[in-house]
């Protein structure tokens, strides 16, 4: 499957908005009804799903009100309420409440210590039935600035890179802390890091002023055509933590804390798989050190069987909740100031199924 682009020059948040909604109105429309039928399905209460999606855009328009003008506009644009799209944008959150927790979640590794851009690819698990959500736009949040980012239809932004030579990756994480409220969603954390920051320093400011209800982990990697850098900003309820690379520049991560205080907070329920699937990585970390891309796909074409999923396939005969896939891998081309990915897990991708955005 072919994944759908959009491409918006519009500065203006309430005609970027319009023009999203309007391009991707069918896909944004069937996205709120997958999220439906998940909340369902891992029992949130329907009727917290619109007070849920309200605080969200309240908290959206104290943090950053040109963010909630946008997506009031993506629903007027896709014909759907505000608070439906502001409820898929806070989806982390929404899950949190009920303690959701994933079997199946992103792994994310950069490599920061040679000559050169950083070298940066992860992959995105998520649940088999959002595959139709895969979004990919290139947009301009003001006349400065040029965005290139992955996301689900509707939602306001995952993983990119901007024109500033500043990339995100993005991971769900898991605290004790997590869903007591509907914050500022983490999604939108992201986005605002993409569309202002150049540099990690910018970014972890950003991160920090989020008054956020679900933990996550931006991995913020930055070439100004001379040098890297970069860092993991986890978020929780409980603070922000920078973790920065190791004497090697090698950054992994999975769905755990890193930071030793946040992670004195760790839900013990979070996904089981997180801590193999970082010790998989670590003990192959030269893998992210090369310089051939082909050893960076390597480093991520393990399955369960081979004793970590960092390549997830759903298991058959569970309820859709429990059915995880890797949807993308995906990587950024500091450099190119673009986008490398390929439409499914490791294991299926070849030499000519990479795509750049």
């Amino acid at each position: 499957m072919t994944i759908p682009r959009s491409h918006c020059a519009e500065t203006d948040p309430a005609r970027r908005g319009l023009a999203l909604g309007t391009a991707h109105a069918a896909r944004i429309r069937d996205n709120i009804d997958a999220y439906r039928r998940l909340f369902e399905a891992v029992r949130v209460d329907a009727r917290d799903l619109r007070p849920y999606g309200e605080q969200a855009l309240a908290e959206i328009e104290q943090w950053t009100p040109h963010l909630r003008t946008e997506l009031v506009a993506v629903a007027e644009g896709a014909g759907v309420q505000a608070w439906e799209v502001a409820m898929v944008n806070a989806r982390t959150e929404i899950l949190a409440t009920v303690g959701a927790t994933a079997e199946g979640e992103c792994s994310t590794a950069v490599y920061i210590g040679g000559p050169g851009a950083p070298h940066t690819i992860q992959t995105w698990d998520w649940h088999d039935e959002m595959a139709a959500a895969k979004t990919l736009t290139a947009y301009r949040p003001s006349a400065h600035r040029t965005v290139r980012a992955f996301t689900e239809a509707g939602v306001l932004a995952k993983i990119g890179v901007n024109d500033a030579g500043l990339g995100v990756h993005f991971n769900i994480l898991s605290h004790q802390d997590d869903g007591e409220s509907i914050g500022v969603p983490v999604h939108a954390v992201a986005r605002r890091v993409l569309d202002e920051a150049a540099t990690v320093s910018e970014a972890a400011d950003i991160a920090r002023s989020a008054r956020v209800s679900a933990s996550t982990v931006l991995t913020v990697v930055t070439y100004d055509g001379r040098r890297g850098d970069g860092a993991c900003i986890e978020l929780s309820p409980r603070g922000t933590a920078v973790v920065r690379p190791d004497s090697d520049g090698v950054l992994l991560h999975t769905n755990h804390f890193l930071d030793p205080g946040l992670a004195l907070g760790e839900d013990a329920a979070a996904a089981a798989s997180t801590h193999p699937r970082y010790k998989r990585m670590s003990d192959r970390r030269e893998l992210i050190v090369s310089t051939d891309p082909a050893h960076w796909l390597a480093l991520l074409r393990v399955h369960e069987e081979d004793g970590a999923p960092l390549c997830c396939h759903p298991k058959p005969g569970l309820e859709f909740q429990f059915q995880w896939r890797t949807l993308l891998t995906i990587g950024i081309d500091l450099h190119g100031r673009r986008l490398r990915y390929h439409d499914g897990g490791p294991c299926t991708a070849t030499d000519d199924s990479w795509n750049h955005l």
